[in-house]
């Protein structure tokens, strides 16, 4: 019997040359990007980036032109409520009925989705238990501190089952314990198989919690992928890390007289080089196939990984846009 084939993980937002203006001034211009299942994707970028009309957009409640974004597999333009049924959004600004009780603003959504009075009785017990909100189940929401609010916000999106969160800026304001906690929450739900689709202005923020980060600025994608690859990134080349277990002097040659290989840099430290190459010449793979192919012995090969904000900053354009 053939092995089976691995699975390609399920796209489930595909963003296509994404465009928007306010009052003719360009907010979005050509976006794209790909997010896939059980992931945490981050959405970073400067103050008016454009990440808060992205958020909007993903959720229906802004409309681009057809065809430029499918949530699911639906276009968010022709099948907005096939969308909406599978998506919880989460507003920058707390959208909160303050006067309510935790269980009263709760109920109140859940019947709007739809469930039955014994569904949602269960339901609200199940999304209080995972934010660990079920002992303020009573209390009125304008008693509780920002931190649980923030949570009990998240706990709305939540009543439905949505398979997609989308969470713009969920940690703006809460001190550090807040957020931690928080972080936790967001990575138990990607075990539970749900995708989360985080915006953020702080990168080091989403770090460790990211599967994979689209970075913009002014409106233009300046990098999508891999937290990895991020760190190794560099406008169009890619700086990686070739350690050896001697010196290898022919396939330093080689590489350096590869088109696309911007330089190989010996480290002082240990045993090991520096390759910094063009993307759009020369793939990684190709470039450690003639390491091999020229007698080197190889250790490992990996990014040369820069800071988080030296990253950010090389992405990154200065000032606030006009």
């Amino acid at each position: 019997m053939a092995d089976p084939q691995p699975q390609t993980p399920e796209t489930v937002l595909d963003v296509r040359d994404l465009r928007y203006a306010y009052k003719g001034r360009p907010a979005l211009c050509g976006v794209t990007f790909t997010v896939h299942g059980q992931s945490i994707h981050g959405f970073v970028g400067p103050n008016g980036a454009g990440k808060t009309t992205t958020l909007k957009i993903l959720a229906t409640l802004l409309k681009p032109r057809a065809n430029t974004v499918r949530v699911f597999g639906h276009d968010i333009v022709r099948d907005y409520k096939a969308v909406r049924r599978r998506i919880g959004f989460m507003p920058d600004t707390l959208s909160i009925y303050r006067q309510m009780t935790v269980f009263e603003y709760l109920d109140f959504f859940a019947a709007a989705y739809g469930l039955s009075v014994g569904e949602r009785n269960q339901t609200i017990n199940d999304v209080l238990a995972l934010t660990d909100m079920g002992g303020r189940r009573d209390e009125l929401i304008k008693s509780l501190s920002r931190g649980m609010q923030q949570r009990i916000s998240l706990a709305r999106c939540l009543v439905h089952d949505p398979q997609l969160l989308l969470l713009d800026e969920p940690a703006a304001g809460l001190d550090p314990r807040a957020r931690i906690e928080l972080m936790e929450i967001l990575r138990e739900l990607r075990r539970m198989g749900k995708t989360v689709f985080i915006s953020s202005h702080i990168l080091a923020e989403l770090a460790t919690l990211c599967d994979s980060v689209t970075i913009i600025d002014r409106g233009i994608v300046k990098f999508s992928g891999t937290m990895e690859d991020l760190l190794a990134h560099k406008g169009d080349t890619m700086s990686y890390i070739l350690s050896v277990t001697a010196d290898c002097p022919e396939a330093v040659a080689a590489l350096e007289g590869t088109q696309g290989v911007v330089s190989v840099e010996r480290l002082d430290e240990r045993l090991a080089y520096r390759v910094t190459f063009h993307t759009y010449e020369i793939s990684t793979n190709n470039v450690l196939w003639i390491a091999l192919q020229n007698s080197a012995q190889v250790l490992s090969f990996e990014p040369g990984l820069k800071h988080l904000d030296e990253a950010f900053m090389d992405l990154t354009e200065p000032g606030v846009p006009v």
